[in-house]
């Protein structure tokens, strides 16, 4: 659980910089960069004798980082980025059902924090919407969410059949590979070169949410993705919701509702409570 918290803390500084920052860039190319530098990080664990064996991480890749990325940082061009962190939450479900629909099982205790954890964050995040299209960014933020959980389910089953492996930052630049392969390919087709020019706050930002963010994030993501249950898994996809909040309200000195912040954070916490209390119990 150290892992995914430690993630989550990062991520929370993300949505207010892709939306501060990135959005006036063609969003096939920020995610390509994003991945680019990710995989650059890899690099130096690339092994093609490995890699050989290992070309099912490429769609894998591809699925969790590559067309995720795409689709959330798109959304943006349609939402306000405490929109985008709110829609983010549905995230948990998606990874319940889509571990019990591979393991052909319903697992109540698992869904049952999911949910728990959903009505924890939203009750942080939720505002009325006067936005016309928000339901554009609505429909591409659930794409986002479910390629993530996808990606994170299916990273997880690959692993489990191949725990001989012992390099995970080889497999990882077999991840990183595929979604900067995919979103090369679109923003080949999509990015005006010609034109593009970036400022140095957004060569800084790209920098942090390549290296740091994604990098180290998502390795760091999916290895402590492998030490914890599903449901517990599919809890901490939420958790950056409320840190989020913390770190606008402590760090940039934004307003924040510490009631809702702290009933959220105390569903979000029932909800680990009771699926780490019941789960081994059916």
């Amino acid at each position: 659980m150290v892992f995914l918290f430690f993630v989550s803390l990062l991520w929370a500084f993300s949505f207010g910089l892709i939306k501060g920052q990135l959005t006036s860039l063609d969003p096939f190319f920020v995610a390509f960069a994003r991945l680019l530098l990710s995989f650059l990080v890899f690099l130096p664990f690339f092994r093609w004798q490995a890699f050989k064996r290992q070309k099912v991480l490429l769609l894998v890749g591809g699925l969790q980082f590559g067309l995720m990325y795409m689709f959330y940082i798109y959304s943006y061009q349609w939402l306000m980025a405490y929109q985008v962190a709110l829609f983010t939450i549905f995230t948990p479900i998606y990874i319940t059902l889509l571990d019990d629909f591979l393991q052909k099982r319903f697992h109540w205790i698992h869904f049952s924090a999911a949910v728990l954890s959903v009505i924890g964050t939203g009750i942080i995040f939720w505002k009325q919407f006067d936005q016309a299209n928000f339901l554009k960014g609505f429909v591409l933020v659930q794409a986002s969410n479910f390629c993530f959980a996808t990606g994170q389910i299916l990273y997880r089953k690959y692993r489990s059949k191949r725990s001989s492996i012992r390099s995970e930052a080889q497999l990882f630049a077999a991840l990183y590979l595929g979604g900067a392969l995919i979103t090369g390919l679109v923003s080949a087709w999509s990015v005006n070169w010609s034109s593009l020019v970036l400022m140095k706050t957004q060569i800084l930002t790209l920098m942090y949410l390549g290296i740091i963010a994604s990098g180290i994030g998502f390795f760091l993501w999916n290895y402590g993705a492998l030490k914890v249950n599903a449901g517990t898994l599919a809890i901490f996809n939420n958790l950056k919701i409320p840190l989020a909040v913390l770190v606008a309200f402590l760090v940039f000195g934004e307003s924040a509702n510490l009631l809702r912040l702290s009933t959220g954070a105390s569903l979000l916490g029932l909800a680990l409570w009771f699926n780490e209390k019941f789960a081994k119990t059916i």
